[in-house]
């Protein structure tokens, strides 16, 4: 695969992703949990398809690999895809999509943290910056009533973090046979959360069909799409095109339903996507130059 290519593949995926929240706007009655259920039953199919296309038709054996790291990893996805739904339905899609925009500096925090992993102190300078984004967006729900999806969305951004954190402490290659474990997690914690709220899995046909349309044709084939360009993309460069998504969510949901958010929520999340940008630039230059060919 050449480097364009790859790019090509990454935007694409960040543009899938940034559907999301105008996706769980036109859903009429399914709560958070029904959505996870639906939306999950739609995602774990085609991964398992995705897995069995790259491990030559041994899904189950990739499963199977995944060990400790990847079964604590699915787990944190369970609060990562829980949170980040109720975040889309109690705030702005714009407030919820920046502070989701954090779980890289919150995974870097948790790596120094646990794993004792270094930070370079652009990566410091960063998470300052991101704190101060936070902060004023938080704040900023704080007075607009939106408490509730400020913080499940702050939840979502620390389950990808741990989600980011055991992958590496268990140095997993493929991260795709643990968001297959996390998409089944959620399906059954749902079905718990639902059987002790007393609501069913039986809501409208049309919420079902944009949940499952949400994990099969947005969830998971960005994340196929992302897999695929991320094997010629730096990091770096990587976190610099997933911020398609951000950008762009906020965009769908205001020209197709109007929906806006305070200036507080805008100003906020500017400072976080400069931090966020700072950073990866800052990786860029550090990249070493390939010797000269002799």
């Amino acid at each position: 695969m050449t480097y364009a290519r790859g790019v090509l593949l990454v935007v694409l995926a960040g543009l899938l992703w940034s559907f999301m929240g105008l996706a769980v706007r036109h859903i009429e009655t399914a709560g958070t949990w029904a959505i996870l259920f639906w939306r999950s039953a739609g995602m774990v199919p085609v991964l398992l398809a995705f897995i069995a296309w790259r491990s030559g038709g041994r899904p189950l054996e990739r499963l199977r690999r995944v060990g400790v790291a990847g079964v604590l990893g699915a787990s944190g996805l369970v609060f990562a895809f829980a949170g980040a739904i109720f975040a889309l339905q109690a705030t702005t899609v714009a407030n919820a999509v920046f502070l989701f925009a954090a779980s890289p500096f919150m995974a870097a925090l948790l790596g120094w943290i646990i794993l004792r992993e270094p930070v370079r102190p652009a990566t410091w300078a960063a998470i300052a910056v991101a704190g101060v984004g936070m902060f004023v967006m938080v704040r900023d729900g704080l007075a607009g009533g939106e408490t509730a999806g400020n913080l499940a969305a702050l939840l979502s951004a620390f389950g990808f973090a741990a989600f980011t954190l055991t992958l590496r402490w268990g140095k997993l290659e493929d991260m795709m046979p643990a968001v297959v474990l996390g998409g089944l997690f959620s399906m059954a914690v749902a079905v718990i959360a639902l059987g002790v709220r007393a609501e069913g899995l039986a809501v409208p046909a049309r919420d079902i069909v944009i949940s499952v349309a949400m994990g099969a044709g947005m969830l998971a084939t960005g994340m196929a799409l992302y897999t695929l360009g991320s094997r010629v993309v730096p990091a770096a460069e990587l976190t610099l095109l997933s911020m398609v998504e951000v950008l762009l969510a906020p965009v769908w949901v205001w020209l197709a339903l109007g929906e806006t958010a305070s200036a507080g929520t805008f100003l906020g999340g500017g400072i976080l996507l400069v931090a966020i940008a700072g950073n990866a630039l800052s990786g860029l230059r550090r990249r070493p130059v390939a010797p000269p060919l002799t």
